[in-house]
């Protein structure tokens, strides 16, 4: 078996095959695995590649990670949200007890803004004897998240809010995204709080690969795939299978199968002397925001780890595409707006656009995509759901297709 690509999927995918006895070689362009999920060590701080989260409540991360080796450190399990007012709190009532008086505060001058809240939410709090929540949702209308928000008549403060958290999570600020994917997604941070592990979000893909020793080849890009061969710098593998588990373009590219749009997002990263209470994730709920960010959070707050002693770490998150502004000067002076603090000490230390960072999930939705195309296997988060949890499923869907015949 030759797997190219060394990141979720790949890595899952291998570790499956080895698993069961299979012979495997992974192939990788990078010189380190965890394509999209990368971190560096810069000046004393960690700093991943866009601003990305691990939700332990994912089911696959749950069952093919070792969680507690990681070392998360969980944010806050609410959002701060500037608004006309100031800055209001909305928090997970039994993650976040502490926050419980500010949220009830907030959602109290709102009661009609809460109902079509809980509207929108219902089939996540609806008894499902004998189904799964996905079986739940697929007898919801495929619509997109606008869509969905309009029909169940959110607007106005909490409309702000969950758009504009969304687009952090989703990388698009205009609706687009199937209401079903955003309502599992919504489902999966009730369920569990998204962290950081202690040595970056590069552990989890290093966590992986770990199992499968000299098996990784880095630093070799495939330029040519078939079925039976794929052609490198260094010659050509054969092998009864081949995967190709790279991100979409890179999948697009080398097999001609159909891949779905991708969004962009950059990331700033700032060393601050100081920083606010803070660890939760920040966004503007203003009817006009200030800036172009997405979110902004002081990360040394939820995961000391990050930064070294005494210092912090801030990041912005700011959507790519034209015309969009992601001038560090405009993110940092919007980054000290929602966090409440002068950000004029602050000292870049990274910055990533990441063009391809996610896969896009139109209407209609799937929640899979066939893994086969022609004698070739394809897997990635363009596969799956577009997120760590897709990329680890679709890699073991296409194990499964090598082991048992299934696509």
């Amino acid at each position: 078996m030759v797997v190219v690509g060394a990141g979720l999927a790949g890595l899952r995918c291998a570790q499956a095959l080895v698993e069961a006895g299979r012979d495997v070689v992974v192939v990788e362009a990078s010189d380190r695995v965890g394509g999209r999920i990368r971190t560096d060590r810069v000046d004393g701080f960690l700093v991943d590649h866009g601003f990305q989260l691990l939700n332990p409540a994912y089911p696959a991360v749950g069952r093919w990670v070792d969680v507690d080796a990681l070392g998360l450190q969980p944010f806050g399990a609410g959002v701060a949200a500037r608004s006309e007012r100031g800055l209001e709190v909305l928090g997970h009532p039994l993650r976040s007890p502490g926050l419980v008086p500010r949220t009830l505060r907030s959602a109290a001058r709102r009661p009609a803004e809460v109902a079509a809240l809980a509207r929108w939410a219902a089939p996540l709090a609806r008894p499902r004897p004998g189904r799964t929540l996905s079986e739940v949702l697929e007898r919801r209308a495929d619509v997109d998240r606008r869509t969905a928000l309009d029909r169940a008549g959110l607007d106005g403060f909490l409309r702000r809010v969950v758009d504009r958290f969304f687009a952090g999570v989703l990388l698009e600020d205009d609706g687009s995204t199937a209401d079903r994917f955003a309502l599992l997604l919504t489902w999966m941070f009730a369920r569990g709080v998204p962290a950081l592990p202690r040595e970056g979000m590069a552990a989890l893909p290093a966590q992986l690969a770990a199992g499968l020793g000299d098996r990784v080849r880095l630093g070799e890009p495939a330029h040519r795939v078939t079925g039976t061969s794929v052609a490198t710098d260094t010659g050509t593998w054969t092998a009864d299978h081949v995967v190709v588990a790279t991100g979409a373009p890179e999948a697009a590219a080398l097999t001609g199968i159909d891949v779905p749009a991708t969004k962009g997002v950059a990331t700033v990263w700032w060393a601050a002397p100081t920083a606010p209470e803070t660890d939760l994730l920040h966004v503007d709920a203003r009817s006009t925001p200030s800036g172009p960010l997405v979110n902004a959070a002081v990360v040394s707050r939820a995961a000391p780890s990050y930064a070294p002693p005494g210092r912090h770490l801030v990041q912005a998150s700011a959507l790519l595409g034209p015309g969009r502004d992601t001038d560090e000067a405009s993110m940092r002076r919007h980054a000290g707006d929602l966090l409440g603090t002068d950000p004029t000490a602050w000292e870049v230390v990274a910055r990533h656009d990441v063009p391809h960072a996610l896969p896009a999930q139109p209407v209609p939705y799937s929640a899979t995509r066939p893994v086969r195309h022609g004698d070739l296997l394809v897997c990635g988060d363009h596969r799956d759901t577009g997120s760590i949890q897709g990329a680890l499923v679709s890699g073991q869907r296409a194990a499964d297709a090598v082991l048992e015949g299934r696509s």
